[in-house]
């Protein structure tokens, strides 16, 4: 039994789909964990004070993993492995096997020491993460924020280390890390909870964060790639890694910063303001995981590979190609989402901690947040495209601008809600919230998407500007008729909930459930069919994968891709 595991763990895969479905599969898997993780909160806490303090005391820890952690992440490792490793013989492992070790020692070493500065002055700190909240909400927020600050130290490895085994194409490692992630998280609200009380949950945090870096660990030991401390350290080479991380660094901190600023907004707004912006857009990072995360992952090693070869024709069709199947499967899941919203949140949330206004804006938040999935969505990809380049300045720039742009606009918004009439009495009408107070709270979600759309539409206007020759006729295409489906979709799964509210008590979860299901199945199947009718290639593709059975794709050696709350 055990020997099958670690066959399968150390199973090769090829091909995008392949890689990206399997990694898809798999993601799926840890979203509905954190998707039953979510209900647990919603069930045992509410949207009240102890989960706005649950998921404002990942802000530090968060920020922390990002501004430090991430300087040695896959995708800037990734290159320099495999640069280092070559075809693998034993002068070139063992080369590889000393620059991982170097990397190892810096990154603990200096994770540990800001870690500890933080412990010291955290009590300090919450006053500037959460300024709504009073002495006693600081006093717990300080205290779960501590505990905490160990989850950035192990993730923060277990990240690092995932650049060997995706340089391995493992893949099914990468997709089992949050799956584990989320078990940990899960164990900490059933079990360790009722004995800590709040304090459970952070240790839940930990215990997942271990388990994310313990399923590694089989990989790591087959390939002697067992990170180990070391006095000898190339400062020249720990440089050239520094110097390639900072912009991408520095990007991601903007995002984690903008994050603070966000949670130290909502903690204004009202009582589980924070808690039901976080558990949305946990929502909205089920199907970004599942889609762009999978293939941006998939595709990150095949597009080093090719910038790498000077290949600029396939790594520019390579990108387009991702893109396309990225659309296919993200537009439909927004209609969807948007369609569904009330029937997603209650049967995710609802539950007697969670009240029906909370549902209410939850679902409006839903909506919001979803306007900007598919662009989320690629961002992920063409910012993994331009780090395959070794260009991380770009991305940087762009995603400073999408993240200002997003602050700024949630200032704005909340202004309106507040001091115009109108601009409320929209929303209140269009996403059906009459009675529902505390609509200030939309203001974040809606500027949230919308600074990611304005992400990528500047990162795609400057690929086209690096790409000129790309042709990008198929990616139109494809996004014309996804559309087109998508719309038909919605508009069947829309008149199907309508029918079957009359045929199905609502006032029990498998109403609400099956009403759901059976709508969106009904929709789903309207997509196909007119996508076929429109001969759509991706469409055909997939088919093609399925018969190919992804699942079980053979093992190749060859010669020489933040969890949730």
């Amino acid at each position: 039994m055990v020997s099958k595991i670690l066959k399968m763990l150390n199973r090769e895969s090829v091909g995008i789909n392949e890689a990206a479905l399997l990694l898809g599969l798999f993601t799926l898997v840890s979203q509905l964990l954190g998707l039953l993780r979510d209900r647990l909160l919603a069930t045992y806490l509410g949207a009240g004070h102890a989960l706005d303090s649950y998921y404002a005391a990942f802000d530090i820890p968060d920020l922390l993993y990002v501004s430090i952690a991430t300087l040695a992440a896959i995708t800037v490792l990734l290159p320099y492995l495999a640069e280092r490793y070559g075809n693998g013989d034993a002068e070139h492992h063992d080369g590889a096997k000393r620059f991982l070790n170097q990397v190892f020692t810096v990154l603990f070493g200096f994770l540990f020491l800001v870690s500890l500065l933080l412990f010291i002055f955290m009590p300090w700190i919450t006053h500037l993460t959460a300024p709504g909240f009073n002495a006693v909400q600081r006093v717990q927020l300080a205290y779960l924020s501590r505990i905490m600050l160990l989850q950035p130290i192990i993730v923060g490895v277990s990240n690092m280390v995932s650049s060997v085994t995706q340089m391995f194409r493992k893949f099914l490692v990468a997709a089992l890390a949050p799956v584990m992630y989320n078990l940990g998280i899960i164990f900490g609200i059933v079990f360790l909870r009722p004995i800590f009380g709040l304090a459970g949950l952070a240790y839940g945090v930990i215990l997942g964060a271990v388990l994310h870096l313990a399923i590694q660990l089989p990989v790591l030991i087959r390939h002697g790639f067992v990170p180990k401390f070391t006095t000898r350290i190339s400062w020249k080479e720990i440089k050239s890694v520094v110097s390639v991380s900072v912009p991408r660094t520095i990007g991601l901190s903007i995002s984690s910063f903008s994050g603070v600023i966000l949670t130290a907004i909502a903690s204004f707004l009202g009582t589980g303001s924070i808690a039901i912006f976080n558990l949305t857009n946990n929502m909205l990072n089920v199907p970004i995981g599942i889609v762009g995360i999978s293939y941006s992952v998939a595709s990150f090693p095949t597009l080093v590979k090719f910038f790498q070869g000077n290949e600029r024709d396939k790594f520019s069709d390579h990108i387009l190609n991702a893109t396309r199947k990225i659309i296919f499967w993200s537009v439909p899941i927004m209609v969807l989402f948007v369609v569904l919203r009330a029937q997603i949140v209650r049967v995710i949330l609802g539950s007697n901690s969670f009240s029906w206004n909370d549902t209410k804006l939850a679902a409006a938040s839903l909506a919001l947040l979803v306007l900007g999935l598919v662009c989320q969505s690629l961002v992920h990809l063409f910012v993994r495209g331009y780090y395959a380049m070794g260009n991380t300045k770009k991305p940087l720039i762009m995603n400073f601008l999408g993240e200002a742009f997003t602050v700024a606009l949630a200032f704005l918004f909340i202004a309106l809600f507040r001091h115009s009439p109108g601009w409320a009495n929209f929303f209140t009408s269009v996403l059906r919230l009459d009675g529902v107070p505390n609509l200030v709270l939309l203001a974040l979600p809606l500027a949230f998407s919308l600074g990611n759309i304005l992400n990528y539409v500047a990162l795609w206007i400057l690929f086209k500007r690096d790409f000129p020759e790309a042709n990008t006729f198929r990616v139109m295409r494809t996004t014309i008729q996804t559309i087109v489906a998508s719309l038909c979709m919605g508009a069947v799964t829309y008149g199907a909930l309508n029918i079957l509210v009359l045929l199905i008590n609502q006032n029990t979860f498998w109403g609400v459930f099956l009403q759901g299901f059976l709508s969106g199945t009904v929709g789903i199947s309207i997509f196909v069919s007119v996508m076929f009718a429109l001969r759509n290639e991706d469409m055909r593709e997939f088919g093609k994968t399925l018969h190919r059975k992804f699942w079980k794709s053979s093992v190749i050696v060859e010669a020489s891709e933040a969890e949730g709350k």
